[in-house]
């Protein structure tokens, strides 16, 4: 099963995969689609506040933020890890738990990503909101960082989420019955 849409302009159709007995989410993967990368950097670009520098978790909005930051005329932006690197000197970690992973997973920062984002503006975006979990998640790193976000993006909001007044979103993103229909 799919689900037709329209995203930044582009035709796409999302496969169906279930999470519970009673709700099934569209999985949107842009790695790997430089042309819906593209068109939602611009598009995302157009609405985004003044910003610094962007901040992303790794991995699937790596190429979205590369993306604006190029676009925007930065030469750099920031990812929060999902795994402790080596070179990762005194490491800020927060435990976060999404809807589409099985598991508690963590995101980190070393200490040279941190002094990237101390005091700036800071921008994060993501692929997907659905839960917030994840947004609430870089929130807390960022935080912990000293820095000033001022604004979140993603490019779909899921289900809900597209009702909150903290997020800026293109397109909203239903949630599904396992038989495929769109939950109301």
């Amino acid at each position: 099963m799919y689900y037709e849409m329209t995203i930044a302009g582009l035709p796409r159709k999302l496969p169906l995969f279930p999470v519970s007995d009673d709700l099934s989410i569209a999985a949107f993967i842009m790695l790997g689609d430089v042309e819906i990368n593209e068109a939602a950097a611009r598009e995302l670009l157009a609405k985004a506040p003044e910003f610094d520098i962007i901040l992303t978790a790794e991995a699937k909005s790596i190429p979205l933020a590369h993306e604006m930051a190029r676009l925007a005329g930065q030469n750099d932006y920031v990812v929060a890890r999902k795994g402790l690197k080596v070179y990762m000197e005194d490491p800020l970690v927060v435990s976060v738990e999404s809807i589409t992973t099985a598991y508690e997973q963590h995101l980190y920062l070393g200490k040279s990503d941190v002094e990237k984002l101390r005091g700036r503006r800071v921008l994060v975006i993501d692929d997907v909101i659905s839960t917030g979990a994840s947004l609430n998640a870089i929130e807390a790193l960022a935080d912990k960082a000293g820095a000033n976000i001022v604004g979140k993006m993603a490019v779909l909001a899921e289900g809900d989420a597209m009702d909150r007044g903290d997020i800026i979103a293109l397109d909203k993103l239903p949630v599904f019955n396992p038989d495929g229909t769109v939950k109301d």
